[in-house]
């Protein structure tokens, strides 16, 4: 049984339908108000650019009237157009910061809210589709798109406003142009020159840079593979040392930085062409126009101040045309974390699609009678259809004790799927209605922080009392960590498996669920430590309904019934006696 994977969305549907609601969320006003006061700053910004504009001429044609009291006054003006240009430019940082910081904190929080809900974190694993490294495209890649995108859009209302104000400027600056040998006049023939060397150089910017969009894409997913490469390697840091992995490790973690510095030499050959280029553009820009109008100067057609205020318009104006050029690699770092961001939150929008399916496509986890879990026609498959078990018709009673054995690739995928976590086959899973189920892992989750905070995750420590805490260490056989309730620790780290393993079923006693899903939670015992354990769950938890996923033998003893789960074959369900399991029909 083969499942249909979802056709994904172009991820230009997908920008929108991920970035659109922030302008229209409940903090819209807020953020409107951001962005009219971040508009009205950008004017400030281009009214004393035009400002300045004028002061350069005025400065100048002082210089040239050696005129002291015009001197003066231009100081003065100057003098003022410094504090006016630092204030815009610092409130303009400032709501400019805080816009970038609230988009995040918005985009942060509806990404983390699909990720970590429904066991989507989970499900990603073994979803097809490129969805690598979730952890640093929700820190990272959101974080440079929305500080990227708020930038770029910012500069590019500058740059309009400028181009648009400037035009004029240089026209009525520039005159008009004799060509050599004819009666033809250009009018405003500096705007023409400025509009051919902007489009001159915006083409052959375009063109040599680009190969940065991909190099630059590839480069940051070959970082997130080595940061998560090296996290690994952190939390596995015990049984790397133990057994002696530290070369192969090495090895590995050289091999993707070895990515890392291929993405880089790709993408600094992607920024030689575009910095190359750009310095020769850069050096020639304020030249040019002076050398282009000196001839009108020398004729005595323009003043020095209108020489230098032409020369400066030309700049500002082929600066503003010249904003896809001076932008593309930024352009193409926001390009790359918005479609990290995209496709992530596209996938786990497949994954909410997988929920929806008819349910012959996927298993359906549904409230039935309060004293039963009924598993009804199950299917159980792998991601990618192959069947794992079908036909899996079980009743459970409230209070039985079941153990689950067989091939532990059934008997996890059932763990899972009972969890809610695994939708992959079809039938249904008929959990006991208003009663929550406890499910126990192999190797319990143990929070960093105090050993009390650790027992009682994922309730608050306030919920349970001390003496409820010790007595369930005293249960589970670590009495001895009673001492260190209030101290802070890497539990998972300072503490043997056994001991993590006697946490988890100390959390099971402090719970006291009606219903418990163990998943080999007792397999790093010894067998009489094992049996003692079943025997301390029977004895504290006398009306909880037990499910055991196990592998030992010799525990069918504390058993009612077992159930054999193997790939591909009939499940069978034995009726248990203190001594011996006997065949019985489902």
């Amino acid at each position: 049984m083969r499942q249909s994977t979802p056709k994904a969305p172009r991820l230009s549907w997908q920008y929108a339908r991920l970035m659109a609601p922030y302008w229209h969320s409940a903090r819209k006003w807020k953020v409107r108000s951001a962005i009219a006061i971040l508009i009205a700053l950008t004017l400030c910004q281009v009214g004393l650019a035009i400002w300045a504009s004028y002061w350069h001429r005025g400065l100048f044609d002082a210089l040239e009237a050696r005129s002291l009291d015009d001197l003066l006054i231009q100081s003065g003006t100057f003098v003022l157009i410094l504090a006016l240009t630092m204030l815009v430019t610092a409130l303009h940082l400032h709501v400019k910061r805080w816009l970038q910081l609230d988009w995040r904190s918005w985009l942060t929080e509806i990404l983390l809210d699909n990720w970590l809900q429904r066991g989507h974190h989970y499900q990603l694993q073994y979803t097809p589709g490129e969805h690598d490294n979730p952890d640093g495209r929700i820190a990272e890649d959101i974080r440079i798109a929305t500080e990227s995108a708020i930038g770029l859009v910012h500069s590019l209302l500058y740059s309009l406003l400028i181009l648009g104000s400037f035009i004029d400027i240089l026209q009525s600056v520039s005159g008009s142009l004799n060509i050599p040998g004819t009666d033809i006049l250009v009018p405003g023939y500096l705007v023409i020159l400025a509009f051919l060397y902007a489009g001159a150089g915006t083409v052959l910017g375009l063109l040599l840079g680009r190969p940065l969009t991909r190099a630059t894409n590839w480069l940051q997913t070959v970082e997130a593979n080595l940061r998560f490469g090296l996290a690994r390697a952190r939390e596995n840091s015990e049984p790397i040392a133990l057994m002696r992995g530290e070369v192969i490790e090495h090895h590995h973690a050289s091999s993707l930085f070895r990515d890392v510095g291929r993405g880089w030499n790709r993408q600094t050959l992607g920024y030689m062409g575009i910095v190359t280029f750009s310095a020769g553009y850069g050096v020639l820009l304020p030249v040019f126009p002076i050398l282009v109008a000196a001839p009108q100067y020398i004729a005595g057609a323009m003043t020095l101040g209108v020489l230098m205020q032409a020369a400066q318009a030309f700049q500002r104006l082929t600066s503003a045309l010249s904003w896809p050029i001076d932008n593309l690699g930024e352009l193409a770092k926001c390009r790359a974390s918005f479609d990290r961001v995209a496709t992530l939150y596209r996938d786990m929008l497949q994954l909410e699609e997988l929920a929806n399916q008819p349910i012959e496509h996927r298993i359906v986890l549904q409230h039935g009678r309060a004293s039963e879990l009924v598993l009804k026609d199950l299917c159980l498959a792998t991601p990618d259809g192959e069947v794992l078990v079908e036909n899996l018709n079980v009743t459970i009673r409230r209070g039985e004790r079941i153990l689950i054995t067989g091939d532990p690739a059934v008997t996890i995928s059932l763990f899972k799927a009972v969890a809610g976590l695994w939708p992959w086959g079809n039938g249904a899973i008929l959990l006991p209605d208003d009663v929550s189920i406890m499910f126990l892992p192999q190797r319990p989750f143990l929070p960093d922080g105090t050993l009390r905070n650790a027992l009682t995750y994922p309730r608050a420590s306030s919920h349970y009392s001390t003496s409820a805490i010790h007595h369930a260490l005293e249960c589970a056989g670590v009495a001895w960590l009673s001492p260190r309730l209030e101290e802070s620790d890497k539990w998972d780290r300072n503490l043997p498996l056994r001991a993590q393993q006697r946490l988890g079923i100390a959390r099971l006693f402090l719970h006291s669920p009606a219903w418990v899903f163990i998943e080999e939670a007792t397999d790093a015992f010894d067998p009489k430590g094992e049996d003692c354990m079943l025997e301390m769950m029977h004895r504290e938890l006398p009306n909880t309904t037990q499910l055991t996923i196990s592998f030992h033998s010799d525990l069918d003893h504390h058993y009612s019934r077992k159930l054999i789960l193997n790939r591909q074959t009939e499940p069978r369900i034995l009726a248990c006696a203190t001594d011996r399991c006997q065949l019985r029909k489902q």
